[in-house]
């Protein structure tokens, strides 16, 4: 069955807009790309939480919940304080048991499958393990976030401190919420202003650079075995 109708639809150049809440966008998205532009393939939700001993358990447990409540949605507490892992499992017991049976159908999946605790040596190493995973979301729910930012390379967005939580940023803080997924962040960053834009090179050389240059593009092409190019440019110098 063919749900898109081209004399119905003009064709357009790029494709925005999330899909880690919807598989079939996603897949979409994924078809068409190369035939027209996209943004991003964002796959399934995920988030991290570097917390220290201090962080409010309540609060911890509440923002993890937010993201395992998604389909498929993966939320991990990295923390160096095992008593405040023992405290955040204690309330999302507790704060699961007042949700919604489809929203807690999901979290227990989530915890069942994706998500979970990690105990570190250090906060240090905490930052560390977050940084490694390059989740979409990573949140430092910690004394000082400022202090540990710069040892954070690989994020869709960093939430800084405990009023800064995620749920915020899903809906009202900013910027975009499209974010990188599964990792690449390492290599992708949000939607943003960039992406609406598109970077077209000009060549414009004077006759005494092209000659310059020519012999460097002849012996270049003649490397790769490209006989016309080469003659192209030795024209030039005649």
């Amino acid at each position: 069955m063919a749900f898109w109708h081209p004399e119905s639809i003009d064709r357009v150049d790029k494709i925005f807009g999330p899909s880690s809440r919807n598989t079939f966008v996603m897949l979409a998205k994924k078809q068409v790309y190369g035939v027209v532009g996209i943004d991003a393939l964002p796959g399934p939700t995920e988030t991290v939480i570097v917390a220290d001993g201090e962080a409010n358990p309540a609060w911890v447990a509440a923002d993890l919940l937010a993201q395992a409540e998604h389909t498929t949605g993966t939320a991990i507490l990295v923390t160096p304080s095992r008593a405040l892992a023992v405290k955040v499992g204690q309330a999302i017991e507790s704060q699961v048991a007042a949700l919604p049976e489809a929203s807690a159908t999901e979290i227990r999946d989530s915890f069942t499958h994706r998500s979970g605790a990690v105990i570190t040596g250090s906060l240090a190493e905490a930052v560390a393990v977050g940084d490694a995973f390059a989740p979409e979301h990573l949140c430092l729910s910690v004394r000082e976030p400022w202090a540990w930012l710069d040892g954070i390379r690989h994020a869709g967005g960093v939430f800084m401190g405990e009023h800064s939580y995620e749920v915020l940023g899903d809906y009202c803080a900013g910027p975009s919420h499209v974010m990188p997924t599964g990792g690449t962040a390492r290599f992708t960053p949000p939607c943003n202003v960039m992406d609406f834009m598109r970077v077209m090179n000009v060549i414009a050389l004077d006759e005494s650079t092209a000659r310059g240059l020519a012999p460097v593009a002849i012996k270049l092409a003649e490397a790769e075995g490209l006989s016309a190019h080469a003659a192209a440019a030795r024209l030039r110098l005649k």
